[in-house]
């Protein structure tokens, strides 16, 4: 019977660190919120395929939070920037209003 080789590093070792940003993507139709920890914006192809995904807002992308292997939310393809600061974006999308704020975590 074989030994099953033990693991050198210890879980006590694996630290989680805390995220420095939140995002709060809100729907102004409808009030509808969602939280994440990440932004990017979806370029895509002619065919409706994605084609790259980007860390500033333009109008032809579509805004995504949280990308992983899946996400949080994914908005239709951005038709208007009406407000852009450090702090707060509001733009249209084919369908919706939204706001989205940034709100950075205070290291303690």
């Amino acid at each position: 019977m074989s030994k099953i080789p033990q693991n050198k590093y210890s879980a006590d070792l694996v630290v989680a660190s805390e995220p420095e940003v939140i995002y709060t993507l809100k729907r102004l139709n409808d009030g509808l919120t969602q939280t994440g920890y990440k932004v990017q914006y979806i370029e895509w192809n002619e065919n409706g395929a994605a084609k790259e995904s980007h860390d500033d807002i333009q109008i032809g992308r579509s805004l995504i939070l949280d990308p992983r292997f899946t996400y949080t939310w994914l908005t239709t393809t951005i038709t208007e920037i009406i407000s852009h600061s450090e702090e707060c974006i509001k733009f249209r999308t084919e369908n919706s209003l939204y706001e989205l704020t940034k709100n950075i975590q205070k290291k303690s």
